[in-house]
């Protein structure tokens, strides 16, 4: 096997797997930049994916080909829908945000399972008739080696992932939203007798933070899993997390770091179809995503600087 038909494995496999990590990690950053932590990220993409399957097998018939990306927008509002809780308890209530996103994990299982078993009879749905395929990019597919890599056998859904992470960096560091937003989450007081709403804009960021986790977890589904069941979402939602810290909170560098993440779970599927990793048992390969994101992480968290205020709670009018 050459160099090349290594590289036409293993890129479209990474993007396709970094997809998902991609738009929950951006949601994290939403959220931890107004100074509300969220570690429910897998609850919220558990509810994308739940979401996206119940309206792709119910609606496929009425909306054909379209279904999956209706799914999405279904899914993105029912994960920003979902972070109200969060919202609510860690800002309006003023839990305390760790044990809240605990607690969003918790029930989006508990709460997703049990309406799987009421509709369908089971403990998971059926498998979707229409996901997100395998895509041949035109004309783009014809450039010489770039073309064979990046844009044949490739999914539309890790395009989009990339330019929403371009977008994200811009709204955040170039848009007045995005200044009002990082201000609230470095420092709220300073933000707030400059007379920007900090409730209002902790709030517009966990609920941007839910909607794109739901996007990620809807594009999870119908394009990995195809359909829905108490393992569809496996920690992939931790990874985003971890992908948002690597990336010290920054679109770009969650970016990066989700395709790093994303590589090491495509390496546990193809693996075994490449000539230097066919001999380690499948079980090593399994646990890499698991154990890369560990070593990533206990190697960096300590050197990342998180928005100053996040995690803490503000008073109106508290000194």
């Amino acid at each position: 096997m050459s160099l090349m038909d290594i590289l036409t494995i293993v890129v479209p496999s990474t993007l396709l797997w970094a997809a998902p990590l991609i738009f929950t990690a951006l949601g994290g950053i939403f959220s931890e930049r107004s100074g509300v932590v969220n570690i429910g990220l897998e609850g919220l993409m558990v509810i994308g994916a739940f979401t996206s399957i119940v309206f792709n097998l119910t609606f496929f018939d009425t909306f054909g080909n379209a279904t999956p990306w209706l799914a999405i927008l279904v899914a993105m509002v029912a994960g920003a829908i979902f972070s109200l809780l969060h919202a609510v308890a860690s800002i309006t209530f003023r839990a305390d945000h760790t044990v809240s996103g605990v607690a969003i994990n918790l029930l989006a299982v508990g709460l997703t399972m049990f309406l799987v078993k009421q509709i369908y009879g089971k403990g998971e749905t059926g498998i979707i008739s229409k996901g997100f395929s395998k895509i041949d990019v035109p004309v783009l597919k014809d450039i010489p080696v770039i073309g064979e890599i990046f844009f044949q056998n490739t999914y539309w859904t890790s395009f989009v992932a990339i330019i929403v992470a371009i977008i994200v960096w811009y709204i955040v560091y170039k848009t007045p939203f995005g200044l009002r937003l990082r201000s609230v989450g470095e420092h709220p007081m300073a933000a707030d007798t400059m007379g920007i709403n900090v409730t209002k804009m902790r709030y517009l960021g966990v609920m941007l933070s839910g909607a794109l986790g739901g996007i990620g977890g809807a594009v999870y589904a119908q394009s990995i899993t195809s359909n829905f069941s108490h393992a569809t979402i496996s920690g992939q939602g931790f990874m985003a997390l971890a992908a948002m810290i690597f990336g010290k909170w920054h679109p770009l560098g969650a970016l990066g770091a989700a395709i790093f993440f994303g590589f090491a779970q495509s390496i546990s599927i193809i693996g075994s179809s490449l000539p230097f990793l066919k001999e380690i048992p499948n079980v090593y390969l399994l646990i890499a995503p698991y154990v890369l994101t560990i070593l990533a992480l206990t190697g960096f968290i300590g050197r990342a600087d998180a928005p100053k205020a996040v995690g803490t709670h503000y008073i109106k009018g508290s000194r």
